[in-house]
């Protein structure tokens, strides 16, 4: 990419799309291109194909998408299905009308099988059945992957897809029914802090083990791969079949809910008992990736959870 190529960042304002444009502007991209929701509206194909047409950027990133916890993805599963993966139809079936020179998808590692052999590789997308909470999600995301590797395969385009672990970082997502684990715990236990309530109930036994990635680290390997690495590095040319080029973005290294918790009640300072309620679902218990094909490919994160947290409650008590 060169410092004026017209880049496309779709879903700009959200936890993603936000780190990214920070990250592009930091490197000095000038020609960046976004619109709001109110402005285009991506679900519209036609809408979708007028920007293209006006705009012809050469870069598309694909950060917009319909994105929640356990309890938004198992309640609204239709619109977690409809609405991805009319998102990415339009989105990438226009870059290859288009000509976009390179694509970046962004998806999920929810793609993985709940059993899946930890840490989870990217060749085992799709060999044995996805964790039902998040199922109409990940298989929206699945196919998104290989909407990249098909038009690539027979179109000849430069797509790539990564899948980022559990994300967090400034612009991130509090609300308490819809956000992820991180934002919810750290706003509960702010919350619980200013009002002296004497507990926070937390969903899920403590048990399960999860990994999270900073932001803007997630969006510095996005930058990274864009600038250095195509769809021909992401896979074996000797290959028969070309199949899982997509890419884990990810730390390889994992900590259980309940820790997870204990960190940010100390970061926060909140005083009081955190109570783990054992009757509502703890999803997958293990989920950490491989992140070894990036780490090949030349970048590793930078940034350790616990200062993590501390940026993102900093952010936090600034702009909320």
């Amino acid at each position: 990419m060169n410092k004026d190529s017209k880049i496309y960042i779709a879903g700009h304002r959200g936890l993603v799309g936000s780190a990214i444009v920070k990250n592009l502007e930091s490197k000095g991209y000038a020609n960046l291109v976004y619109k709001t929701h109110k402005e285009l509206d991506l679900l519209d194909a036609n809408a979708v194909k007028a920007f293209f047409e006006e705009e012809k950027p050469e870069y598309v990133i694909l950060a917009a998408a319909k994105v929640g916890g356990i309890v938004a993805n198992n309640t609204y599963r239709a619109d977690f299905i409809y609405e991805n993966l009319q998102v990415q139809n339009n989105v990438i079936h226009q870059s290859y009308l288009s000509g976009v020179t390179k694509l970046l998808f962004l998806g999920s590692t929810c793609i993985y099988p709940k059993n899946a052999p930890q840490p989870m590789r990217e060749e085992y997308l799709l060999t044995s059945p996805l964790e039902y909470t998040n199922e109409p999600y990940a298989i929206a995301k699945i196919a998104g992957i290989k909407m990249c590797e098909s038009y690539n395969i027979q179109y000849g385009t430069n797509f790539i897809s990564v899948m980022p672990t559990n994300l967090y970082g400034p612009n991130d997502n509090f609300d308490l029914e819809k956000s992820h684990v991180l934002p919810a715990l750290l706003r509960k236990m702010h919350e619980a802090k200013l009002n002296n309530t004497p507990k926070v109930e937390i969903w899920g036994s403590g048990k399960p083990r999860r990994e999270f990635l900073y932001s803007e680290d997630m969006a510095d390997a996005c930058v990274f791969l864009l600038e250095n690495r195509d769809f021909k590095d992401m896979y074996d040319e000797s290959q028969k079949e070309i199949r899982n080029t997509h890419i884990n973005i990810g730390t390889g290294v994992d900590i259980s809910i309940k820790e997870l918790a204990q960190t940010i009640q100390k970061i926060v300072g909140f005083k009081g008992e955190l109570y783990f309620d054992s009757s509502k679902p703890d999803g997958t218990m293990v989920k950490l990736t491989d992140p070894s094909k990036l780490h090949a490919l030349g970048w590793k994160h930078k940034v350790e959870l616990e200062e993590g947290i501390r940026r993102v409650y900093e952010w936090y008590l600034e702009n909320i």
